[in-house]
């Protein structure tokens, strides 16, 4: 391992003419720097260097988010846990996760016919600080998702940002994770059992792609800001619009976002109900006030309610611009933007909190328990 600097950067200086730096002098500095560290009159924080960060620690951090995504592209069990300790709770749980997600996605893929080709992570460490015997770290992970429909050679492609807090600690066999928190864009959907697979598989594949080439200048320039400002979905680009309050802590960004979408890009004006100042009003900023605002102010009107069995097919319908509203519970709690198609015609949507980047509508979605609104947008 390569050694951790401590106290900051030591500012050099020349020796001083009358007193040559020799051994007895900096050991004398030594024990006065020591002494009053230890009687509290000089606090020392200890830090990892850029250094450090840029070499092993972050290397290691890439192994390990590189490993566990070519575990969940293979359903390798044994692999994915390597990196876990299941005597340790919070590790064991974080395992558990991952295994329900790598279940989701292979189970999603059936459903849409499809074989994953590619799963590729790329982590940007933000912050770092020592833990016990090991590292805190808060990283943004970009993962590029590559697929491909069972009846073309085609390869398809999204992104998905998300943003961790965890800590890790060596042992002889290796990096572990000890603890692992983030907002999981497939939390939502673990359970997609009830899904009519065949039949859904069966109507997917039989579709072909779409022609957005007449798309109203509005909706081109909507999908163009959804692009820029998508945050860690988009790997040249980790951050939002500095111009807006980034609401992810406090609730969710994604109507934020899909206000900003439709204002910024689409050219809809602000009104009374419909505005952002210092704040987003509440239909700017909340999933349920949003999607409401729009539909009964006539800006926007229902395609199909109701879930995924019921409204994959109307899904077709949705042109870039218009959203799709996630129903949990009788109360609406996302909003995605539709941002494209696939090579079988499939939508694909933006969003924040979890960012998506040109991801399928339906990914992250298709628990029974969620209803879907498909909003088509007046430009």
């Amino acid at each position: 391992m390569r050694r951790i600097l401590k106290g900051g950067k030591k500012r050099e200086q020349e020796p001083s003419s009358n007193l040559p730096l020799n051994l007895p002098v900096l050991v004398l500095c030594l024990i006065i720097l020591t002494s009053t560290v230890a009687f509290g009159i000089y606090h020392v924080k200890p830090v990892i260097t850029t250094i450090f960060i840029e070499g092993e620690i972050a290397d290691e951090v890439r192994f390990i988010f590189m490993e566990k995504s070519a575990a969940i592209l293979r359903e390798d069990k044994e692999i994915l846990q390597s990196f876990y300790d299941k005597n340790i709770r919070n590790s064991s749980w974080a395992f558990e996760h991952e295994l329900k997600k790598m279940k989701y996605l292979h189970k999603w893929s059936e459903k849409q016919g499809i074989k994953f080709i590619e799963i590729k992570p790329t982590v940007v460490i933000k912050r770092a600080s020592e833990k016990g015997e090991g590292y805190a770290l808060n990283l943004s992970v970009s993962t590029n998702y590559k697929y491909a429909y069972e009846n073309e050679d085609i390869i398809n492609s999204f992104r998905i940002g998300t943003y961790h807090s965890m800590d890790i600690v060596k042992r002889e066999e290796g990096w572990i994770i000890k603890r692992e928190w983030y907002t999981d864009p497939f939390a939502d959907s673990l359970h997609i059992d009830e899904i009519n697979t065949e039949a859904s598989r069966e109507y997917i594949l039989s579709q072909n792609p779409k022609d957005f080439s007449n798309l109203l200048e509005r909706r081109v320039q909507a999908v163009e800001y959804a692009d820029d400002y998508c945050g860690a979905s988009k790997e040249s680009d980790l951050t939002y619009n500095k111009k807006y309050k980034n609401y992810n802590s406090l609730g969710g960004d994604c109507a934020n976002f899909a206000s900003q979408i439709l204002f910024e890009g689409g050219r809809f004006s602000k009104t009374y109900t419909w505005n952002y100042k210092k704040d987003g009003s509440k239909a700017w900023v909340n999933a349920q006030a949003f999607k409401n605002y729009m539909v009964y102010s006539g800006r926007a009107s229902v395609v199909a309610h109701g879930d995924y069995n019921k409204v994959y097919k109307a899904a077709y319908k949705l042109s870039p611009g218009d959203f799709v509203a996630y129903e949990k519970n009788g109360k609406v709690t996302h909003i995605s933007v539709v941002t494209g198609a696939d090579s079988k015609g499939y939508t694909l949507v933006n969003s924040h909190n979890t960012d998506r980047y040109r991801v399928p509508w339906d990914l992250g979605w298709s628990n029974k328990g969620i209803k879907f609104w498909l909003v088509h947008v007046h430009f």
